[in-house]
């Protein structure tokens, strides 16, 4: 009898837990804006409610660091939002089980060079706990500085190799001009500096032992002379 009291009561217990867990899970892994000044692109959020009710979420905030020419709009099938201006109107409804796909970020590169990260915080208009959060990054780039793909005014540099790497990530790069400073900058998802790595002019490759990085979604820079080239996207497996 002193055991089923037990139970019952760690039970009970675990009931404000299970009810603020989490209801509606974000299927987009990793939204990643990038390209030129002036462009703008549009990415889908993924929603999926895993419960038998009907949720209804409200926008509360946006936090980040979006750039001041940069702007990021809230679209809703053909409806679209400014979250810092219409951040009471912005509502979605997912019924039992529904797939949301119709939810869109659409993001304005702006006229100035830059990256960061930014997050959306939607929360249940009836349970303050029952949240989620949609994450997103960016990386806006000079049109005027890149000439293709890899092969930039000053350098040219491959992509990562293997990708996704499990114990060492490798680049090939060529110097064009041997004056200038090249550093390679790997940051974990949310921004985070994880490493940095100078490039010799006297070599033509970069190997990196990725094996003590967690398993996960990574983004390395190029900078020349501290000047922010390109950002791209590295994945670790173990």
């Amino acid at each position: 009898m002193k055991q089923i009291l037990i139970f019952f009561a760690w039970l009970w217990l675990l009931v404000p837990v299970l009810v603020g867990a989490q209801q509606v899970r974000v299927l987009s892994d990793g939204i990643e804006f990038r390209g030129d000044l002036g462009s703008t692109q549009r990415k889908t959020v993924i929603l999926q409610n895993e419960t038998s009710q009907i949720k209804t979420y409200l926008l509360k905030n946006l936090r980040g660091n979006i750039g001041s020419s940069q702007k990021v709009r809230i679209c809703i099938g053909d409806q679209c939002y400014d979250p810092k201006r219409d951040l009471a109107k912005i509502k979605l409804t997912l019924a039992p089980g529904e797939l949301l796909t119709d939810l869109y970020l659409d993001f304005d590169m702006g006229i100035v060079e830059t990256r960061g990260s930014f997050d959306l915080s939607f929360v249940n208009e009836n349970n303050l706990k029952d949240l989620f959060v949609v994450e997103a990054r960016y990386a806006v780039n000079d049109p005027a500085i890149k000439v293709n793909e890899f092969d930039y005014k000053d350098i040219v540099l491959s992509d990562v190799y293997p990708n996704p790497s499990v114990r060492t990530a490798q680049f090939d790069y060529n110097f064009k001009n041997q004056s200038v400073k090249a550093r390679i900058t790997i940051n974990s998802f949310i921004g985070n500096p994880i490493a940095n790595y100078e490039l010799d002019p006297e070599r033509n490759s970069l190997a990196i032992n990725v094996s003590d990085f967690n398993p996960g979604i990574y983004f390395y820079t190029l900078f020349l002379d501290n000047k922010n080239i390109v950002t791209k996207k590295l994945v670790v497996k173990k």
